[in-house]
Parts: C-alpha cells; structure tokens; sequence
C-alpha cells in the first residue's frame, strides 16, 4: 500500500490527469512524424549554422506556411474516408493570388476587412463544390476533385499567365514580424485556436467514426452525407487561406505557382502518420508532416541539390512515404484482429 502511494506521488500530476492521457492518447498517431521533425530540425541546425538565426525565422516561416496550410487542407478529406482526398487545394491556394492582384486589387478592394471575408467565403463555396460532388452526386473524390483541379489551374493560367499585379501591403506584412516573433505564428495560433473550438464539439468524433467505418456512423446516426460537405467546405477554406498567404508571400499574382503544393501535401500527409484510408490523424499530422518535408527541402536545397534533383527527391519521398504509410496501417489493422480473436 505505501508504495503504490510513492507511485502515485512520484507520477506527474498533470500527466496523470484523464483530460491529458486522453489528449495524448488521441494524437498518438503523430508521435513518430514529431520525432522525425526534432531531429530533422537539430540536423538543420548542425549544418546550417544560420538557420537558427533570428533574421531568418520570418522568411523560413512564411515559406513554410503555405505547406503547411494545403496539408492541413487535404488532411480532413482523407479522414473522412472512402478515398476522400481534395487534389484542388494547390490550384486553389494559387488562383487566390490571382483573385487578389487581378480582380479585387485592380478593383480598390484593398482592406483586409474586405479581403479576408471574401476569402473565406470563396474557400467554403469552392469546398462545398467539391463536398457537393462526392457527398450528394457520388462521384469518386478524385475525380471531382481533379476536375476542379484543372479548372483552377486552367483559370487562373488564363487570367495571370505569368507573374505580375500587385497585392496589399498588409498581405504582404503577414509574411514578416512582430518585433521578434514570426507574424505566422499568430496565423497558426488563430487556426489552431478555433481547431481546439471546433474540436470540443462531436464534428471531429463523427468526421473520425464516418473515416474508420462508414456504415457503422450511419447507422449511429450520423448525417454522412452533410459530413463530407462541411469537411470538403473547410477543406476549401484552409486551401484559400494557404493561398492569401502565398499572395504575401510572392507579393504578385500568379496563375502557375499553386499546383505543386497539391503533391508538397500529399507527401506532408503520409509523412504526418495519417491513415490515408481515413478514420485516424488530425490536422497536427497534416502540420507535422508539412513541417518535416520543409525541412527536409531545406536540407537540399543547403547541399545545392538542383531543381530536378529535387523532383526526383520529393517523387522519392512521396512514394516512400506512401508504401510506409500503408505498411503500418496493414500492421495496425492486424493486430486490431489479433486483439479482438
């Protein structure tokens, strides 16, 4: 008896708290892309000695930011299941440049009390085109999602077919600091304060139950349907948000730079230990993994790995990335079996 009560002294209350082992136990899917992310992060700073420098923590952050947003983007359709997955986000988050510096700039639409509205609003409809055409029309979420792909690169190819326009200077100041402190940083602060908000309620329960079994949520009760619209809908609205910050950070226009984030999320999404068959990971995997890929860019880029190179590294990555994703949900599945016999 006295040294179960030394145990129970000797345990750190606040790890032993219900609410924390329930935190921890919720995000334990994101414990190796973590790990992989610190040491990555000392390997940066071992060989690249100016990478820890205060002068650069603005530029590295605002380059890592749109990454990190389109991840976080296609993370909640691939929860959801069924082959959910949103490949519109990149083109999506690049034609957002070409709304700001072609349409609403020209037009004196300028404040971000304006701006930002109209980019929210046009990231939940362009979501729920989406969530429309996989919840309600039934088809394959690649497929819709590939069509709206082309439409975005094609449009905003047509307007803005290389660089050029002008962006606010607010956007632009987004991408810079506050006194020492990154400016993202309050954008990640703010996104993962209304996650927290959002989260409380039974939306990411029933969005995890309808990934992990489909029928099983129906059955309970859950609305799947409406589900996979406020999904693919949020989906959109992260994707535009990747896109005002990209605008700040190119300070143009430009219908070409947004498709390649597409796969850049892809890849962050294996990476952040996310089931891509749905039903396991959260947004912190989707940020993670984004974050793990940047460095790893960074990590090329200081070995002056040319621009095919790295192509050849990220197709490496990817594909790596995906067969391990799939070997360790396989391995997961059959030891779920193994339990249950």
């Amino acid at each position: 008896m006295t040294s179960s009560v030394v145990s129970d002294q000797a345990r750190p209350p606040v790890l032993s708290t219900p609410a924390v082992r329930q935190i921890l136990r919720r995000n334990s899917y994101a414990a190796v892309p973590f790990a992989l992310l610190i040491v990555l992060f000392v390997i940066n700073a071992v060989v690249q000695p100016q990478f820890l420098a205060q002068q650069n923590w603005a530029t590295s952050m605002s380059v890592l930011c749109p990454t990190v947003l389109t991840a976080m983007a296609i993370t909640l359709p691939v929860l959801s299941g069924n082959g959910g997955i949103d490949l519109s986000v990149g083109p999506l988050a690049g034609f957002m440049s070409v709304l700001i510096a072609a349409v609403l700039v020209p037009a004196g639409i300028t404040s971000p009390l304006l701006v930002i509205p109209i980019v929210v609003v046009f990231g939940l409809l362009s979501g729920a085109i989406n969530g429309v055409l996989v919840a309600y029309v039934r088809l394959p979420a690649i497929i819709a999602t590939l069509g709206m792909y082309l439409f975005y690169d094609g449009l905003g190819t047509d307007v803005l077919p290389q660089a050029s326009g002008s962006v606010p200077v607010w956007a632009v100041q987004l991408n810079g600091s506050v006194g020492p402190i990154p400016a993202v940083w309050f954008v990640f602060a703010a996104i993962a304060l209304v996650w927290m908000l959002v989260s409380r309620g039974s939306y990411m329960r029933n969005l995890l139950a309808v990934g992990g079994d489909e029928r099983a949520a129906y059955t309970a009760g859950v609305n799947v349907a409406r589900l996979r619209l406020v999904t693919y809908s949020l989906a959109g609205l992260l994707a535009c948000l990747a896109g005002l910050m990209l605008t700040g950070l190119i300070q143009d226009g430009d219908g070409t730079v947004g498709p390649p984030y597409t796969i850049s999320a892809i890849t962050a999404v294996a990476l952040g230990g996310i089931s891509l068959a749905g039903g396991r990971g959260g947004l912190l995997g989707g940020a993670l993994g984004g974050g793990v890929l940047f460095l790893i860019q960074e990590l090329l880029t200081d070995a002056h790995v040319s621009v095919y190179q790295v192509s050849v590294v990220d197709g490496i990555i990817l594909i790596g990335a995906l067969a391990l994703n799939g070997t360790v949900e396989h391995l997961r599945r059959r030891s779920t079996v193994s339990r249950r016999r």
